[in-house]
């Protein structure tokens, strides 16, 4: 068996990042001028060209969250980070200086583009020196927007900082806005008000849409965690999203799942029984003759890069082995169950489903290593299917101990803490990471690679899936 070698996530090590480092500190010394970018472009494009080098990423956390337009197409990602378990910046350090260094480090370490893709802007959080001294000035222009704080007061200094930034190719946004007066200097310089609706009251809300309604400026909705809040949002005139609503199932009666998705179901239930049984298996997928030409097209996309056709289902079986023909008919089955649901609730599922795999050597679950990565894809289920996950997981057939992962308030096993693990690094929630791990006894210093491969993952899977 002959499988193609993958090409290595872009990655870089500190001292690669040597010449950005140095051109920030002129920069802060003002030997650089804020005006003067051209040393920060080179040492950047020196980041994004730089050849992979083998060397341990060192702890850093990156997370992305993702922002949708009303359609519940991708926008956008914000970008969450954090640099070690301690959560807080050492003491004696400027926190501005290394909120950037934490910023330039993950774009050097991960690469833009294997984060948010190839054509997706990112948001990610500003501080007033970061401003001030365009220490964003080492991140590419027209990619990203800055969030602007709701603790910065709009001074004369700041607002020449914001029409600064505009002019270089930045756009720029106001996090948790909620009508305060002290923050309307910085309305004629923003292009995105983002709003909390966790925290504004529905009468903020319908405030701020009539307030800029025909003005242009675009209103981002911000933890937005269910179909009702979203179509809230929509209906007052907000234009982006941002928030899990997509992750949560607007459910529907058992007759009204499409007869296609309950074949794909029975096809997940026979992937998962202890020995493959291929008459019941050729039985199901005779219910839907598209089903086999999916798997097998599937099966002989870049993704495995065989150097032979792939035949049939029992010759995939023979090239891969059982255990990843199951991973990967499964990363199918649910590539279909998805397809009428927002994109990125596949790229979630799938992510998820390969940070849990990953991350079973890291907790001595190297064994169970195919059942995490069901564990993950399972997790999002009942979104995908519009189905309470209990009745779903019914009818699939489980091992017990996944089944008890899975379930809602049911037994706490170690592959449930795994699933919280990557749950809370996925949205960012350090202080449960750190929790999670002490309890695993994983090491934090892995999880940003992980995060970052699965994600990567994610995306050639869903891409050969469709």
């Amino acid at each position: 068996m002959s499988r193609k070698t993958q090409p290595p996530i872009l990655s870089t090590t500190y001292s690669d990042l040597k010449p950005l480092r140095e051109a920030l500190q002129l920069r802060a010394a003002g030997v650089v001028s804020p005006s003067n970018t051209l040393l920060d472009r080179k040492c950047a494009l020196r980041i994004m060209s730089a050849e992979p080098t083998p060397t341990a990423v060192p702890e850093l956390f990156v997370a992305r969250q993702p922002i949708f337009f009303a359609d519940r197409k991708l926008a956008a990602y914000e970008l969450l980070f954090r640099a070690s378990a301690a959560n807080v910046f050492p003491a004696g350090v400027d926190p501005d200086k290394a909120s950037i260094d934490i910023i330039a480090h993950a774009i050097g370490v991960f690469g833009l583009d294997s984060l948010v893709g190839p054509h997706l802007n990112a948001y990610i959080n500003v501080t007033r020196r970061v401003m001030m001294e365009a220490l964003y000035a080492c991140l590419p222009q027209g990619r990203f927007i800055l969030e602007l704080l709701e603790n910065l007061s709009p001074d004369e200094e700041l607002l020449a900082a914001c029409v600064a930034a505009k002019q270089a190719g930045y756009g720029l946004a106001l996090d948790d806005f909620a009508d305060q007066p002290a923050l309307a200097g910085f309305i004629p310089h923003v292009d995105v008000i983002k709003v909390d609706f966790r925290l504004a009251k529905p009468e903020t809300r319908q405030r701020i849409a009539e307030r800029f309604a025909g003005t242009g400026m675009r209103l981002l909705a911000e933890k937005v965690e269910t179909e009702a809040e979203l179509k809230e949002a929509s209906e007052l005139g907000y234009t982006h999203f941002q928030g899990y609503f997509f992750c949560k199932p607007e459910m529907v009666r058992r007759q009204d799942v499409p007869v296609s998705k309950l074949v794909y179901l029975q096809f997940l239930s026979e992937l998962n029984r202890p020995s493959l049984d291929f008459a019941r298996m050729e039985r199901v997928i005779k219910q839907d003759v598209a089903l086999s030409l999916k798997l097998l097209r599937y099966l002989k996309s870049a993704a495995f890069g065989w150097r032979s056709d792939i035949t049939s289902i029992k010759h995939a079986l023979g090239l891969l082995g059982e255990r990843p023909f199951r991973r990967w008919a499964s990363v199918l089955a649910m590539a279909v169950l998805a397809s009428d649901r927002p994109a990125e609730l596949l790229a979630l599922s799938l992510a998820r489903a390969r940070f849990c795999e990953m991350l079973a050597p890291e907790i001595g679950l190297s064994h169970r290593a195919l059942d995490l990565f069901l564990v993950g894809l399972f997790s999002l289920m009942d979104a995908v299917v519009q189905r309470p996950l209990p009745e779903l997981l019914s009818e699939v057939a489980l091992s017990g101990d996944l089944i008890e992962a899975l379930t809602p308030g049911g037994k706490v096993n170690r592959m449930r803490q795994a699933l919280d693990l990557v749950v809370a690094y996925e949205r960012a929630q350090w202080s449960e990471v750190d929790k999670a791990c002490l309890q695993l006894g994983a090491a934090p210093a892995a999880l940003g690679k992980i995060y970052n491969d699965a994600v990567a993952w994610a995306s050639e899977a869903a891409t050969a899936g469709a």
